[in-house]
């Protein structure tokens, strides 16, 4: 019997109908307490074999419609190797409809909006990363759901850096940076982690929404509140994530803070930053387009060609991380962006953009920070 199933970290879909392998129709439930939607994640079972055709329906008012045109499906038989499996998206059926065509090879299969990063596997980065020398752990705080905001700190220079990751939830491919940036300033060996260490004492948080994560969010916390809203003035109430970072961040100051996030539409990997805060410096400017061309010439995924349209001097958001940051500490901050879909720029067509893309380009980030630590100081 064909089942489809999502009870489980970071699960998300409702069943429409499940007859057969060619009557299958899904819908994605809203985050709680709000009207966000595009994160899935399910068990497909009981169909090895079977060529099966699964609808996903009521997409056009998802969060961004525009994230479904060529875009495939993340999917695993194991949870630990993720391929895509093509899918088509057609706007005038069913509301909005994404058809998803496979034969699974093995009994149970998972798909999902992206290969996810559930909370067990953060804890046990927690855990691999604090033993290691001269890191430590703490918490910041507490979300509403009373899981721990982790944060690792490792380092000996005077440079304040903060890395923070999956203020939206269902954006996993920024946990998957935050692996490979954590795996690489822990290696004893490397000379990128060995400079880094030296000028710089580091303050990463890998999931600041670890409700949003195990409820199977797109883009909140267990409030149904947009973290990324809240910098200006954050609450107990309603966003206990940003408060306790914010926080933390007063105690320790701020020289560079990196905010790592996934985009739903755009198939390119590029940063923004924060040109229309009130106080920006012409330092500031200096410091973000030297830290882009650096990466753009370490990194191949990496472009300036395409993102989002800087905001008009005096009009930036200041509500959203990086512009609140750069403004209150006058430091260098900006938003890196990775794309659900694939990398147009240099495609892979099996993979998409994938954990080990993401992964390689949280190794690159820093080795584009290592050549610009001097001129943060």
């Amino acid at each position: 019997m064909i089942r489809i199933t999502s009870a489980f970290d970071s699960g998300n879909i409702a069943v429409r109908r499940c007859y057969g392998p060619d009557e299958i129709e899904l819908a994605i439930n809203r985050d709680t307490h709000s009207e966000f939607y595009q994160w899935f994640h399910f068990r497909l079972s009981g169909a090895r074999g079977t060529p099966c055709t699964i609808r996903i329906v009521d997409l056009a008012g998802s969060a961004y419609p525009g994230g479904w045109p060529h875009y495939n499906v993340a999917i695993s038989s194991d949870r630990q190797h993720w391929t895509r499996a093509p899918a088509s998206y057609d706007a005038a059926v069913g509301n909005g409809t994404l058809t998803i065509r496979l034969t699974p090879d093995a009994d149970s299969v998972w798909l999902a909006y992206f290969a996810p990063y559930s909370m067990e596997r953060h804890h046990d980065l927690i855990a691999r990363i604090a033993a290691r020398p001269g890191v430590s752990a703490d918490i910041l705080g507490l979300t509403l759901d009373g899981q721990a905001i982790d944060r690792l700190q490792l380092g000996d220079g005077p440079l304040q850096v903060w890395l923070y990751a999956r203020q939206h939830p269902g954006e996993t491919m920024a946990e998957w940076w935050m692996e490979g940036a954590l795996e690489r300033l822990t290696d004893p060996a490397d000379p990128v982690a060995r400079r880094l260490r030296a000028a710089c004492r580091f303050h990463i948080v890998p999931n600041m929404n670890p409700d949003g994560s195990a409820r199977g969010h797109l883009r909140t916390n267990a409030a149904g509140v947009n973290l990324n809203r809240e910098w200006a003035t954050p609450s107990a109430e309603r966003s206990p994530e940003v408060l306790a970072t914010l926080t933390a961040m007063q105690a320790s100051g701020v020289d560079f803070a990196m905010d790592v996030h996934g985009d739903e539409a755009i198939p390119q990997v590029f940063i923004a930053g924060f040109e229309g805060i009130p106080s920006i410096t012409d330092r500031q400017l200096a410091l973000l387009h030297d830290y882009k061309a650096r990466l753009t010439r370490l990194s191949p995924d990496f472009q300036t060609r395409i993102g989002y349209p800087p905001s008009a001097p005096g009009r930036a958001n200041l509500t959203m991380s990086t512009n609140a940051v750069a403004e209150r500490f006058g430091c260098l901050a900006m938003t890196l962006e990775m794309p659900f879909k694939d990398n147009d720029d240099l495609p892979d067509p099996l993979h998409g953009w994938s954990p080990e893309r993401s992964m390689a380009l949280g190794r690159d980030c820093l080795a584009a920070l290592a050549e610009i630590v001097t001129d943060l100081r």
